[in-house]
C-alpha cells in the first residue's frame, strides 16, 4: 500500500476528501445530542416515562462504544470507505425513522441504528486521513476535525432548537436524516468511484494485505497486553468521558439547583465548554506541533482538568460565578485537545493496526461517558435530602478520579521520534 499511499498523500484531491468527510462528521456529531432538546416533548407525546430518556441515550452510546473495537478490526481488514459511507447512511436512516416513530419502541430501535451508524465514523475518519495524509499534516488535522465536531455539538444548541420551537420536532429531524442520506450517497461518488484510477494497484496490495492478515484473537491477545494501547484507553477515558458524561447529564441541572439559574442561563454553561473544545482542539495539536512532542503537552492537559474539577470539590461544589466559566471553558479545552489520543495512535501502530487501536481508545472514552451519568446520579440521590450543593460536592470526586486516569494514561505514553516513525509507517 505504500506507492498508493504516497500517490494519494502527493494528490490535490485529498483536499475534496477531507472536506467532504468533515461535513459528513459535522452532521452526524450534531445528531448525538439533538434528541436532548425534545426529551419533554417526547414525554408530552408518547407519555414516556424519565426512565425511557434515559433507555433512549443510553442504547445509542451503548451501541457506539460496544461497536468500537470490531468496527477497528474491520476497517483495518477492509478498508474504511464503505464502513464511513455506510455509517453515514445508517445515521441518516436512524434519523429518518426517529422523525416518523408512531411510539416509544420505533424511537428505541432509531436511535440504536442511529448508534451503529455512529460508531464506524470516527475511527474510519481516523484512517482516511491516515491514508490520504503524511504524518506530519495529521496532528493538525487532527485538531481541526476535533474542532469540526465541536461545531456539530453547537449546532445542536441553539439552531437546532430554534427549528424545533418554529416547525416542530419532527421535520427538522426528517430533513436531517435525509440530508445524510445524500451525504452518505456523495461519500460514494468521492471516496470510491472517482478515484477508481487507484483502484487496480489497491486492489493488488490488498491481495498482498491478504496473506499477512493476522488472526484476530491474536492481534485483539497483542493489543490488550499493550502499554501504548492501554496509554490512549486511558487517556481518552480521563479527557473526554468527564466532559461528554457531566455535560450531556448534569451541567444543566446543576447550574439550575446550585446557582439558581434558569435552563436558558445554565444551559450557557455547555456553551463555554463548547467554545473551549472549539478552541482546544486546534490549539493542542498546534502546541504539540510547536514542541514537537505529544505526550508532554498532553499531560500538562490532563493536569488542567483534573486541577478543574479539583476546583469544584475545593470550593464545596459551588465556585464563584466567574471561576465556574473559566472552569467550564478549561474542560472543554482539554476535551478538543483529546483529539491528540489518535495522534499517539497513528504515530505508534503500524497502517494495519491503527484501526483497532483507535477504536480501543475511543471506547475508554464512551464507557467513562456512559459510566459517569449514571455514579453521579446515584451520588445525588443519596445526598437527596441535603442542599444541592452538597450532593454535587461529593458527585465532583467522580470526574476527579477518571481524571486521575487520564494522567495516569499520558504518563504511560512512550513517545515515538516523528522522522523515525515517518520512515517507517511509509513503508507499512
Amino acid at each position: 500500500m505504500g506507492v498508493v499511499n504516497v500517490n494519494k498523500q502527493n494528490s490535490k484531491y485529498r483536499w475534496v476528501v477531507f472536506a467532504s468527510v468533515l461535513f459528513a462528521y459535522f452532521i452526524i456529531v450534531s445528531q448525538r445530542t439533538a434528541p436532548g432538546l425534545i426529551s419533554d416533548q417526547l414525554m408530552k407525546d408518547f407519555n414516556m416515562t424519565a426512565s425511557m430518556i434515559g433507555l433512549l441515550t443510553s442504547i445509542q452510546f451503548l451501541a457506539y462504544a460496544g461497536l468500537q473495537i470490531p468496527i477497528g478490526i474491520l476497517s483495518d481488514r477492509f478498508g474504511p470507505n464503505y464502513f464511513l459511507i455506510f455509517g453515514t447512511l445508517l445515521n441518516g436512516v436512524g434519523t429518518f425513522i426517529y422523525s416518523i416513530a408512531p411510539n416509544e419502541y420505533i424511537l428505541l430501535v432509531a436511535r440504536l441504528l442511529v448508534g451503529m451508524g455512529d460508531a464506524a465514523i470516527w475511527v474510519n475518519l481516523v484512517l482516511i486521513l491516515s491514508i490520504w495524509f503524511k504524518v506530519n499534516e495529521f496532528v493538525g488535522l487532527l485538531g481541526l476535525a476535533g474542532m469540526t465536531g465541536s461545531f456539530g455539538f453547537l449546532l445542536a444548541t441553539v439552531p437546532f432548537s430554534k427549528w424545533i420551537s418554529d416547525f416542530g420536532w419532527r421535520p427538522p429531524f426528517l430533513t436531517t436524516g435525509v440530508i445524510l442520506c445524500f451525504i452518505g450517497i456523495l461519500l460514494y461518488f468521492i471516496l470510491v468511484k472517482i478515484p477508481q484510477r487507484h483502484a487496480e494497484n489497491e486492489l493488488k496490495a490488498k491481495v498482498k494485505a491478504v496473506k499477512r492478515r493476522e488472526n484476530t484473537v491474536v492481534l485483539l491477545r497483542r493489543i490488550f497486553s499493550n502499554r501504548q494501547a492501554w496509554a490512549t484507553f486511558c487517556c481518552h477515558f480521563g479527557a473526554v468521558g468527564t466532559y461528554v458524561g457531566f455535560i450531556g447529564s448534569w451541567a444543566v441541572p446543576y447550574g439550575m439547583h446550585v446557582f439558581g439559574m434558569s435552563r436558558s442561563g445554565a444551559s450557557q454553561l455547555i456553551m463555554v465548554g463548547l467554545i473551549g473544545a472549539i478552541i482546544g482542539a486546534p490549539a493542542g495539536s498546534w502546541i504539540s506541533g510547536r514542541l514537537h512532542s505529544i505526550k508532554r503537552p498532553y499531560i500538562a492537559f490532563h493536569v488542567m482538568i483534573c486541577l478543574s474539577w479539583t476546583a469544584f470539590l475545593l470550593f464545596s461544589g459551588k465556585p464563584p460565578y466567574f471561576l465556574l466559566n473559566i472552569l467550564f471553558f478549561l474542560i472543554g479545552f482539554g476535551n478538543g485537545a483529546s483529539a491528540l489520543t489518535f495522534a499517539v495512535v497513528r504515530q505508534s501502530f503500524p497502517m494495519k493496526e491503527v484501526g483497532v487501536v483507535s477504536g480501543f481508545a475511543n471506547t475508554g472514552g464512551f464507557i467513562s461517558a456512559v459510566l459517569l451519568p449514571s455514579i453521579f446520579g446515584k451520588v445525588l440521590d443519596h445526598y437527596h435530602a441535603a442542599p444541592s450543593s452538597v450532593g454535587y460536592h461529593y458527585g465532583f470526586i467522580i470526574p476527579v478520579i477518571f481524571t486521575l486516569v487520564g494522567f495516569m494514561g499520558g504518563l504511560l505514553i512512550k513517545e515515538q521520534r516523528q522522522e523515525m516513525r515517518q520512515t517507517e509507517l511509509g513503508t507499512n
